[in-house]
C-alpha cells in the first residue's frame, strides 16, 4: 500500500491483495457452494471473468482475461477485479466492476499488488450508462455463466450506495 490518505483500510482474508472499493463501483459477493456446483477454483475464476467479459460486450466493450493476473482488462487497463476465498467448499468475497467512479484512489495503492497498474471504468469505455441497468445485466450474466436456472435475491434487487 502506498498512500491511502483518508480511505479506510480493512484487512480481509481473500486473494487479490490490495484493492479499493468506492461509490460507482459494482461489487458482488458470491457465496457459492462450489463443491456442489462441481467447480474448482480456476473454473470459478474463469466463469466470473467470462461473466464480466460478456457483460462488457453487451456495452460494445472488448475485454479479456489474463492467465497470470486474475481480473478483466480493456487494452491493458483493469476494469474489474476478483478477490476470492474458498473455505469448506464455499466461495466468499467476489468481484468489483468499475462502472462510473473516481479512479484516483487506485493511484494511491498498487492495485492487486501490481505497481503502476492502469485502471479504467465502463463509463470511460462506453459512455454514460445507468448503474442499475449494469446491475441487472450482471445478475443475468452470472446466472448464465454459473449454470443457475433462475435468479433471486433476498432484497429483490441490487442497491448502489452513495
Amino acid at each position: 500500500m502506498l498512500l491511502p490518505g483518508n480511505i479506510p483500510v480493512v484487512q480481509v482474508d481473500r486473494g487479490g491483495q490490495v484493492t479499493y472499493h468506492g461509490p460507482g463501483q459494482l461489487v458482488a459477493y458470491l457465496m457459492l457452494d462450489v463443491r456442489r456446483l462441481g467447480f474448482g477454483v480456476r473454473d470459478l475464476v474463469t466463469r466470473i471473468e467470462n461473466t464480466l467479459i460478456a457483460l462488457l460486450a453487451d456495452y460494445g466493450v472488448t475485454a479479456a482475461a489474463k492467465a497470470d493476473a486474475p481480473g478483466v482488462y480493456v487494452d491493458g487497463a483493469k476494469i474489474a477485479s476478483l478477490g476470492l476465498r474458498i473455505r469448506n467448499g464455499c466461495s466468499f468475497h467476489g468481484l468489483a466492476l468499475n462502472v462510473d467512479m473516481d479512479l484516483e484512489p487506485f493511484r494511491r495503492i498498487n492495485p492487486c499488488g501490481y505497481a503502476g497498474l492502469a485502471m479504467t471504468q465502463l463509463s470511460d469505455q462506453a459512455g454514460q450508462i445507468e448503474f442499475s441497468e449494469v446491475s441487472v445485466r450482471l445478475r443475468a450474466q452470472l446466472v448464465k455463466h454459473l449454470d443457475y436456472a433462475e435468479q433471486a435475491t433476498l432484497t429483490g434487487g441490487i442497491n448502489q450506495y452513495d
